[in-house]
């Protein structure tokens, strides 16, 4: 078990790839958010319920809250659906695994979604792990790299238990 860790903690994805699929997955969120604003604005004229002139003509504090919302969800149902995967972390080959390498549980990316809109989070990668990561038990690795160090690992096992047998 303290093999697997040590192979998660080796091949975490570096400071500057962190910060590519932050700015990458941000990008998106944009794109998807500027695209809800406008079928809201749409909706509202051609139905003139409230709620949809609201959603993309709040106040500040709605704008917040619907912000970090879509954010969270945003995270949360891609991480949990794909694999551990967002559109970033496809782009630079990186996936969230538990820190013990399983596949994280839904109540894993339900805390690591919902830290990520704690202010600073983004300053607490100054650290060894950012709180999202921490307060989640996730990494977030580089998949190529850590799939080929399991499979020699593996490897070297498997050729260890023929040799005493």
């Amino acid at each position: 078990m303290k093999g697997i860790l040590n192979v998660v903690e080796y091949n975490k994805a570096s400071l500057g790839v962190r910060l590519a699929n932050n700015f990458l997955d941000l990008v998106i969120l944009y794109i998807v958010n500027y695209l809800l604003s406008t079928i809201s604005n749409l909706l509202y004229e051609v139905t003139s319920i409230e709620f949809f002139y609201f959603y993309s003509n709040g106040n500040m504090l709605w704008q917040i809250l619907i912000g970090n919302f879509n954010y969270c969800l945003y995270y949360f149902l891609m991480e949990n659906y794909l694999d551990g995967r967002t559109v970033a972390k496809y782009i630079t080959g990186t996936k969230v695994i538990s820190t013990d390498g399983t596949k994280p549980s839904t109540r894993q990316i339900i805390y690591r979604s919902l830290s990520r809109i704690v202010p600073f989070d983004g300053l607490s990668f100054l650290g060894e792990n950012g709180w999202h990561d921490k307060w989640s038990e996730t990494r977030v690795i580089n998949l190529k790299n850590y799939q080929a160090e399991i499979q020699a690992k593996s490897e070297i096992e498997a050729l260890g238990k023929k040799e005493i047998a």
